[in-house]
């Protein structure tokens, strides 16, 4: 009768602590990602535009001509490559876009930035970048800003869709 009453009292204290622990697990708070998965929607015209991309943060460092070379292909975000959807036909700095989903690219210069949206959407980074899936290129200022954006992030508005990070701003003029 003992041995019974022993065995219960260490199944009930063996079933507490594997409960205890599990959920004790489930209320640890996730660490934040580098990179949070951001995405901004609006519309320009007719058209339903998504922006999807990875946020990362400024953390002091030199972003443009730094971090992310100049001349040189960059993912506009990071991690996956950034994609833009449209949901119809848009025009792109004069340019025709047919309505479709892209991954969206950047050259920044010190002076004009190409921007990219190439045909080909789901890819990580610019690693595996086929200049001849491209969709549309075109030539954009961008403008310094004097507010600092510590996480990249994007807009859309009635005109156009906006890059934000650092010390710059790049609208892309859409219709």
């Amino acid at each position: 009768m003992k041995t019974l009453h022993l065995l219960r009292h260490l199944a009930f204290g063996l079933a507490t602590v594997l409960t205890t622990s599990a959920a004790y697990a489930q209320t640890e708070t996730p660490k934040a990602k580098p990179s949070p998965a951001a995405t901004a929607t609006g519309k320009i015209g007719a058209a339903d535009v998504t922006v999807k991309y990875s946020s990362p943060a400024v953390k002091g460092r030199t972003i443009f001509g730094g971090l992310e070379p100049y001349g040189k292909v960059w993912r506009a975000g990071a991690n996956e490559a950034t994609t833009v959807e449209f949901s119809k036909p848009v025009t792109v700095e004069g340019k025709p876009l047919p309505a479709g989903k892209y991954s969206f690219f950047v050259i920044p210069t010190e002076k004009d930035w190409t921007v990219i949206f190439n045909k080909t959407p789901e890819q990580w980074g610019a690693f595996k970048y086929d200049e001849k899936q491209d969709a549309l290129r075109a030539t954009v200022t961008p403008r310094i800003t004097t507010a600092l954006t510590e996480r990249l992030a994007y807009e859309v508005t009635p005109k156009a869709l906006v890059l934000r990070w650092a010390n710059v701003e790049l609208p892309v003029a859409i219709k």
